[in-house]
């Protein structure tokens, strides 16, 4: 239960102290929880304090019998989302729920989008991220044609403005060639200098010779300019990890000193389990990050007209963390061509991903691929780890065990920065229904 800051003298900016349940895995001292009471999910119930934005003490409840009523959790990190289409359904919509047919609605969309439509896709998911509980976000921009560098202006202004508030971080979406043009290294240098990173997509069929070619481009140009790269990669349902397999060739053959993330790897779990777990430490090896993303692949992939498949494409999670690496999943695409569902909200997605990818929160590598390797993929300085000193950014939920938490859609407050958001932002009708400008 929360109270009033008066009723402890905290008179300070941005303090605060409330009794919670806190997930034992997110502690970061354990010196902070000697003695206290673990429950079967994993909750143990906590008193945090905070001033001035920042925890100043952790410490167990005196009274074990008063369960207290909230759950609190950092703030989320988005490791993996489309600002630049959400709520483009209606626009761009996708019936048969093909990749195919998202691919050519994407596009065709992309080719007549408005600045304007563009900002409100921009404006009213982080709005919805922000209410919902989200602290950063790394969003995959199409930027290929004519419109490129006015589009990464607007979105350079939203960065701006939100900065307080969301930290952004944008990676540039093109074909993988690209990045041998003129264009792509004036792109690639922008890119650079403002600490974004450069994209691609890897999905069978290629043609094996020119994708190495563009792969050791790509690697070569981000190394000489310090700038990470995250790839759409082996989003498939056919010739599984055929990319990561090239990835890592190009690898074999270079030195690579910039971080390289693996959205998607949905293929991979279409391959036996020792060749899963072999090309898994090849991946460790090289320092590779993952992003998997259940939602959209399961919509998308695995689809064979009006047969029901009872296989589908998924990055196998529990393989690629049990061989040590880090993996992150992400709610990517919203109300598009991709996927027509949910509204950026972190509770919602690992709802959604428990059936589908077995991710359990009251298990320690269950929660973090929504908490702490969502900031490390993000290379966040607070990991989500909660101890003294930590930022004071969390999300406050009504309700005292996970099942109900996942289940009713609770109830939720926001802290940021040490202080309660006091007002929700007024939406318009459009932001729920798929309208536009």
């Amino acid at each position: 239960m929360t109270l009033e800051k008066e009723e402890f003298n905290l008179s300070t900016k941005a303090s605060g102290r409330i009794d919670v349940l806190v997930p034992r895995c997110l502690i970061g001292e354990g010196a902070n929880i000697l003695g206290v009471t673990v429950d079967f999910e994993g909750l143990c119930s906590l008193q945090v304090e905070w001033r001035h934005g920042k925890i100043c003490s952790i410490k167990g409840l005196k009274d074990a019998s008063k369960v207290p009523n909230e759950i609190l959790l950092p703030r989320f990190s988005e490791p993996h989302a489309h600002l630049d289409k959400a709520f483009s359904w209606s626009r761009a919509p996708n019936y048969k729920g093909s990749y195919q047919e998202a691919l050519v609605a994407n596009l065709n969309d992309y080719k007549s989008r408005s600045q304007g439509q563009l900002l409100f896709s921009v404006e009213n998911s982080l709005n919805l991220a922000l209410v919902n509980g989200i602290r950063a976000i790394r969003s995959h921009i199409d930027s290929f044609g004519e419109n490129v560098m006015r589009d990464w202006d607007l979105l350079e202004d939203v960065r701006k403005k939100w900065r307080d508030k969301i930290f952004l971080q944008f990676v540039a979406l093109v074909p993988l060639e690209f990045w041998q043009t003129y264009e792509g290294e004036l792109l690639a240098q922008r890119v650079a200098l403002n600490g974004d990173l450069l994209g691609g997509v890897i999905t069978p069929p290629f043609n094996k010779k020119k994708t190495i070619k563009s792969l050791l481009h790509l690697v070569q140009l981000a190394n000489r300019l310090n700038c990470d790269i995250d790839l759409h990669i082996d989003e498939s349902q056919s010739c599984p990890a055929a990319g990561v397999k090239l990835l890592l060739e190009v690898l074999g053959r270079i030195k690579n000193e910039i971080s390289i993330t693996c959205s998607h790897l949905s293929s991979m779990a279409l391959l036996r389990d020792k060749s899963i777990s072999n090309l898994a430490k090849e991946m460790a090896e090289k320092k590779l990050n993952v992003v998997a993303l259940p939602l959209t692949n399961s919509w998308l992939l695995g689809r064979n007209e009006r047969s029901t498949s009872i296989k589908r494409p998924l990055a196998p999670i529990f393989q690629l963390q049990k061989a040590g690496v880090v993996v992150s999943v992400g709610g990517d695409n919203v109300n598009d061509a991709w996927f027509p569902l949910t509204n950026f909200d972190p509770i919602n997605l690992m709802a959604f991903s428990m059936p589908i990818a077995h991710l359990t929160p009251w298990e320690r590598l269950g929660l973090s691929p929504f908490t702490s390797s969502a900031a490390s993929i993000l290379n966040l300085k607070w990991d989500g780890v909660l101890q003294k000193g930590s930022p004071a950014d969390f999300v406050l939920l009504d309700s005292n065990s996970w099942v109900k938490a996942l289940s009713e859609r609770p109830k939720r407050r926001v802290v940021v920065n040490g202080e309660f958001l006091n007002e929700l932002p007024k939406y318009k009708k459009s932001t729920f229904n798929n309208s536009h400008p």
